[in-house]
């Protein structure tokens, strides 16, 4: 409130007023809330009762000391809509905006709800004054933390270290935190000066400079006292998992999309991310190379890095992780070799090593590459010129379906067969099986079931085509394939390697046979189709199946498990049941029946409860349950009054699909794009390419001129087997 020198008259009538009535202030003490009346200004404004006095000097004029509060003085400044930066959790300011002042004593310690700008409502928070920045508001001074702490709050944090276990990996120097000043028992901002693995150091390994006094006052803590979203407890008998997601990769990364999904709008795509990035870092001096070599070919990428002293370098070695598990589900690798600055190349090299962010590319790889008893390894090299040149080896594949041929492809959710003489289907079926089973016998009993059904079609059989999710290698071994998840490793080696093989020979005997992955012959059925090469295609089934044809037609010697891929870089998004919690914001849940089960009720669709996401069943590896609920949504589409909302999911698989392409463009030169598979039957298979053209319009324009293509409903269901059933050649 404003000082001004009260009215004589208004001092008569205060004075009047004083004699006439007397006060009890007994039920007053410090820290009180109250309201008091600025005679200037005529109103009464919140204050806080500093102490109350019993001297008589105090009797007629000032019995009570008064501190206006800071929410007070700032009333009439702060308003709903307001610009300004809050403080989060991580120890960062970031953008906001003011959705609720509340004058509530409930709310008086954190009167001011604001909204982070570019993220959820679920993110809003009650913030005090001190946490809020803007040039229309006044500086609030936090207190100095004390220097000793008094020795009760000295054993009470010594008996919390003893009972939790931190791990620190996700803090590094300059990071922003709150440290508990313990005489006080409150936080005040701190950041990080050096994070010690010294054992002298064990119990308080993070030395902290409080924000606003002199490097005299700097603490060693423990975890117990420090709050920030980068320190993680450790879970008892359980290794730590890799840390999070740096504030400078953040803060770099996380870019809002012009074209929002409606039912996901926290949806950061990892192409804008690295976008941004790239801007970011586009006058950088120093680059990270590294090759990733298998055995036919070799992939190469140059990546511009910060200077391992500025604040942004942990935004470079995040990135790199994440585009060199990009390459790695493209191509697959045996070995990385990395050349580039030391530090970064070591962060790597730990990230990919056992234990590491990366452990589930690290394990998986030799069984993908064929060869289970050789580990991968990770190599640095002291020049990029000590690198490997990039190499492809293109396949040649069969595209007449002349004769009579058998095909099958095998998903996680379904076993599809046909029967064709002379490129004219005959028999068609998806049957229904668990890929959950681990006995290796019930797969091949399956398959085999199956496939007698669709030979029966036939007058003889002269060839057997096929694909599976994995990697199959040029013999039809199924070296790596995820449609086996529970076998174990030895029985997998004995009965599963060679189903493929043993399966021809008992329903047709030694004839032609070709099996390669599932996403390869989706590329192949969109090329026998259209006739044009450079095709992407994609098969939205129970997971994403991509493959990709070049100009001639050919394969590239690629694996393309796309389904392994990143899409989404927000550290909130959700994680997949392949990689066990590995990872978050992998294409599995976004460009297969997960990507729209996932958003069922909020696409206004009508599920039981073992069928929303949310439910346990939901989050494990097996798909029955998804492909039911996928139905369910299927048959809402045919609801007028459930139709409108639950468009939403196919808009929302569409924004997904819009920046995947827009991600795939750096590595696939694309001019065609076709999506088959259960998601996309229907009008809803429509709305999906529509929104994601609109994506490419105004997010990639020079790939605006991709071609989009779409199939009646019977050839997105078995249109991989048509093109499986033209692989092998008859001679």
């Amino acid at each position: 409130p404003k000082a001004a020198v009260p009215k004589a008259k208004a001092k008569a009538k205060a004075k009047a007023k004083a004699k006439a009535k007397e006060y009890d202030y007994a039920g007053l003490e410090p820290n009180m809330r109250v309201n008091v009346f600025a005679e200037a200004e005529g109103k009464f404004f919140p204050a806080e009762v500093v102490v109350v006095s019993t001297g008589k000097g105090k009797a007629r004029c000032a019995q009570v000391a008064l501190r206006v509060s800071s929410f007070g003085a700032m009333a009439d400044t702060l308003e709903v809509g307001m610009k300004l930066h809050a403080l989060y959790s991580d120890g960062e300011y970031y953008p906001a905006e003011v959705v609720e002042v509340s004058e509530s004593d409930r709310r008086k310690k954190a009167p001011i709800k604001v909204h982070f700008v570019g993220y959820e409502t679920s993110d809003d928070k009650w913030m005090s004054m001190d946490k809020l920045k803007s040039k229309k508001l006044p500086k609030v001074k936090a207190e100095e933390p004390k220097e000793k702490a008094k020795p009760k709050a000295k054993a009470k944090a010594k008996a919390k270290a003893k009972a939790k276990e931190f791990d620190y990996s996700g803090l590094e120097k300059g990071m922003k935190c709150n440290v508990l000043a313990e005489e006080e028992g409150k936080f005040f901002p701190a950041e990080v000066v050096t994070v010690s693995t010294g054992k002298g150091k064990a119990s308080a390994p993070v030395k902290i400079h409080w924000v606003g006094y002199t490097n005299a006052s700097d603490e060693w803590v423990g975890g117990d006292r420090i709050k920030s979203k980068n320190l993680k407890l450790k879970t008892q008998g359980a290794k730590a998992g890799p840390p999070g997601m740096p504030p400078a990769a953040r803060r770099l990364l996380l870019v809002k999309p012009k074209v929002e999904a409606p039912l996901d709008p926290g949806f950061r795509p990892l192409v804008l991310g690295k976008r941004a990035y790239l801007e970011a870092a586009k006058d950088c001096t120093e680059k990270l190379e590294w090759a990733l070599t298998r055995s036919d070919g070799c992939a190469r990428y140059s990546l511009p890095v910060f200077d391992e002293k500025h604040k942004d370098v942990k935004a470079s070695s995040y990135l790199a992780g994440v585009l060199i598990q990009e390459m790695i589900w493209q191509r697959s690798a045996d070995e990385l070799m990395l050349s580039g600055p030391k530090k970064i190349c070591e962060a790597i090299k730990t990230a990919y090593s056992k234990g590491g962010a990366y452990e589930f590319e690290v394990m998986s790889m030799p069984n993908v590459c064929g060869h289970p008893d050789k580990p991968f390894v990770v190599t640095l090299v002291e020049k990029a010129e000590d690198l490997p040149a990039a190499k492809d080896t293109p396949q040649v594949c069969g595209k007449d379906a002349s004769g009579c041929r058998l095909a099958f492809d095998l998903g996680k959710s379904d076993i599809k067969t046909v029967a064709v003489k002379d490129n004219e289907v005959l028999y068609s079926k998806e049957t229904e099986w668990d890929v959950t089973n681990p006995d290796p016998q019930y797969h091949y009993d399956a398959i085999m079931d199956a496939l007698k059904l669709a030979k029966a079609a036939l007058p003889k059989v002269d060839a057997i085509g096929g694909s599976a999710t994995g990697t199959i290698s040029a013999d039809n071994e199924a070296t790596w394939c995820d449609i086996f998840p529970n076998v174990p490793p030895d029985v997998y080696k004995e009965k599963v390697i060679d189903i493929f093989k043993r399966l021809a020979k008992e329903l047709a005997g030694d004839i032609p046979l070709k099996v390669i992955n599932d996403g390869e012959v989706t590329a192949l059925a969109v090329y026998q189709k259209i006739t044009k090469g450079n095709i992407m295609g994609i098969s939205m089934g129970s997971s994403e199946g991509a493959g990709y044809a070049n100009k001639d037609g050919n394969l590239m010697g690629w694996i393309s498990e796309l389904c392994y891929v990143r899409l989404d870089l927000n550290p909130k998004a959700p994680t997949d049941p392949w990689t066990k919690g590995a990872h978050t914001g992998l294409s599995h849940l976004y460009l297969g029946q997960r990507g729209a089960t996932k958003l069922a009720v909020k696409g206004g669709v009508d599920v039981p409860d073992h069928y929303k996401f949310s439910d346990p069943e939901m989050r494990t590896i097996k798909h029955e349950h998804h492909a039911q609920c996928l139905k369910l949504i299927q048959k809402a589409m045919t609801d007028p009054e459930k139709k409108e909302q639950c468009s939403k999911i196919y808009e929302t698989c569409g924004v997904y699909l819009g920046y995947a392409l827009g991600q795939y463009c750096e590595f696939y030169d694309i001019d065609h794009v076709m999506i088959l598979g259960r998601v996309s039957k229907g009008d809803g298979g429509d709305i999906i390419l529509d929104t994601a053209k609109k994506v490419l319009q105004e997010e990639f324009p020079d790939h605006a001129k991709i071609e989009f293509h779409t199939a009646d409903d019977h050839f997105k269901g078995v249109g991989q087997c048509i093109a499986a059933a033209a692989l092998p050649e008859i001679k």
